[in-house]
């Protein structure tokens, strides 16, 4: 028996376990209940152990911690004046876990955690690897806190080259020598906090935003912004590509800062939404091409925070000259558990990669709802056996907006069809219902989840099976699917393949009640929580959000004012 460990301890804690070939993996939020398990004025570099997801892993697998023969984790914490970072933060983190883990405990680079959380499922041979995030480990003491922010790979089996790397201008000041961080992923959430008001997340809202605006408006002055040089780096303007919020940005007769984005209209956020999206885009796609020619390789692992942007994923490949991009089911910072246990199970025990996975089902059973689980106004409905799958299909085909809980846990950000709200992607009006009941902004869009086979007659690119890149809708099928598509004609795609055990059924039977081969999918959680792990979390989710159902299993639960004489029920019966 084989068994590698990985473990975040910083932002977006997480822990994955890797035993004869078989990933446990799951994020400490959904335990906690807190998004990215980090308490309100905790700071990120905070370390934190993992200790539900942890405890989960080894319990499910079967594992005592002495059977453990590998146990890596990220690296992150910035270079303390005068001393040995990496000491010093490895005999922190060993003495956080228990015996034998923490003698066993090794460290490598965040950022070649992030990349190997792809490259080592992708099923590629030669491929280029590119991180970009708002920051990584340090880069050494010549460059005191100093992070990695834009990282390069040459990536070959056994192989890991690192050949790209950003680096900070060093600028002598009064105050001695100011470090100027060209983050690619602080300056999208530097502008994200100017457009998009607190309270909703603001990458990604700012990101559906921009598909409302012209980038022409201020395309001028935030391209100034970002300066590309000849030998693919990017050099930002001070202090936009940094965590400073608080330096304002003057556009035109505007001055944009925090305070802005709750007061300016929204035609003219979405006009710098899109000049944004514009400009971070060519900086990455710009990157990637340099990748290209240092590697010839065809193919490009994208990880990091910034490739959670699934707007420019879906034109990457083909801007950046490659055949094809991979991006892993998490590419934010809770993968890198999954990278450095995917780096122990291959690098360090020698074993040959996984292959390229279609789901991302990695984490715990939702459980059983217990009568005593049960919301005031609801009712379970007796063992529907062969019939539970026909009878959700119904509901669904009427316009009710369903829970859907079913088998292990999705690891990543994306509600993938195990912990989902479900509804019928032809109903403009349950798409509007939907946003009322998830509290979203209206410019946000849905998801589609959709049979792979059944996609190439609704879109035109290719989607994936993690929901990570937007593909468009076929000009003659979209007014079909309202409630999934965007404003810009695209929609993010998840392409749900045989075997998926969270969708697949179901996606067959409505196909053959309704003829559309796909669901509308969005996670399944209260706003301002994570998704939920288990089965009495749906209920009282369920009742909460005032769903019309909740499937777990094979048990379907009915919101009393759904009558139980509903004539989808019925047909299915």
């Amino acid at each position: 028996m084989a068994v590698a460990l990985g473990l975040n301890f910083h932002h977006d804690t997480s822990a994955a376990l890797l035993v004869d070939g078989r990933l446990y993996a799951a994020e400490e939020e959904r335990w906690s209940g807190l998004k990215h398990h980090r308490p309100h004025g905790r700071h990120k570099g905070v370390l934190t152990l993992p200790a539900a997801s942890l405890d989960w892993c080894l319990n499910a697998a079967g594992i005592d911690p002495h059977q453990v023969d590998s146990v890596w984790a990220a690296g992150m914490r910035p270079t303390p004046a005068g001393g040995e970072w990496l000491a010093t933060e490895h005999q922190e983190l060993a003495a956080l876990l228990p015996d034998p883990l923490g003698r066993r405990l090794r460290l490598m680079s965040h950022h070649t955690a992030h990349v190997l959380s792809g490259y080592l499922i992708s099923g590629l041979d030669h491929a280029a690897g590119l991180v970009i995030d708002a920051g990584g480990s340090s880069l050494g003491l010549d460059f005191g806190t100093a992070r990695e922010r834009v990282t390069g790979f040459d990536l070959r089996p056994g192989h890991i080259e690192r050949i790209h790397q950003a680096m900070p201008d060093l600028t002598p000041s009064p105050g001695g020598i100011e470090r100027i961080h060209h983050s690619l992923g602080h300056f999208y959430r530097n502008m994200a906090h100017r457009v998009i008001p607190p309270g909703d997340e603001a990458e990604g809202s700012m990101m559906a935003l921009a598909a409302y605006g012209d980038p022409a408006r201020y395309r001028h002055a935030i391209g100034e912004l970002i300066r590309h040089g000849d030998d693919g780096t990017i050099r930002i303007t001070a202090p936009y590509g940094s965590a400073d919020t608080r330096t304002p940005l003057p556009l035109g007769s505007r001055t944009w800062t925090q305070d802005s984005a709750g007061v300016v209209p929204l035609a003219e956020r979405a006009d710098l939404a899109a000049s944004v999206q514009e400009a971070f885009a060519a900086a990455v796609v710009h990157i990637a091409r340099h990748l290209r020619q240092l590697t010839g390789a065809p193919a490009l692992v994208f990880s990091g925070g910034c490739a959670l942007n699934s707007h420019l994923n879906g034109r990457l490949a083909e801007a950046a000259g490659f055949d094809e991009v991979f991006i892993a089911p998490a590419p934010h910072d809770a993968g890198t558990a999954v990278g450095a246990a995917l780096y122990g199970w291959h690098h360090h025990l020698g074993h040959a990669p996984l292959p390229a996975p279609t789901d991302a089902g990695w984490g715990p059973l939702p459980g059983e709802v217990a009568y005593g689980d049960l919301p005031e106004g609801w009712h379970m409905l007796p063992d529907l056996d062969r019939q539970f799958t026909p009878a959700v299909a119904g509901l669904l085909s009427e316009g009710r907006i369903l829970g859907w809980v079913q088998g292990p846990m999705e690891f990543g950000p994306r509600a993938l069809g195990h912990r989902s709200i479900l509804a019928h992607p032809g109903r403009a009006e349950t798409r509007d219902r939907l946003n009322r009941i998830k509290q979203r902004a209206s410019y946000r869009p849905f998801a589609p989840a959709v049979l792979a086979t059944h996609a190439p007659s609704w879109f035109t690119g290719n989607g994936d099976p993690f929901m990570n890149r937007v593909t468009r809708v076929r000009s003659d099928r979209a007014a079909e699917v309202p409630g999934v598509v965007h404003h810009d004609g695209t929609a993010r795609a998840q392409m749900v393949h045989a075997g998926h055990t969270g969708l697949e059924p179901l996606l067959q039977a409505f196909h053959q009640r309704t003829g559309v081969p796909m669901l509308l999918n969005t996670s399944f959680n209260l706003k301002g929580t994570p998704i939920l792990r288990t089965a009495a979390q749906a209920a009282h989710a369920a009742a909460v959000l005032g769903l019309d159902a909740l499937a777990v299993g094979t048990t379907l639960l009915i919101s009393d004012s759904l009558a139980p004489s509903e004539p989808a029920l019925e047909r299915s019966a």
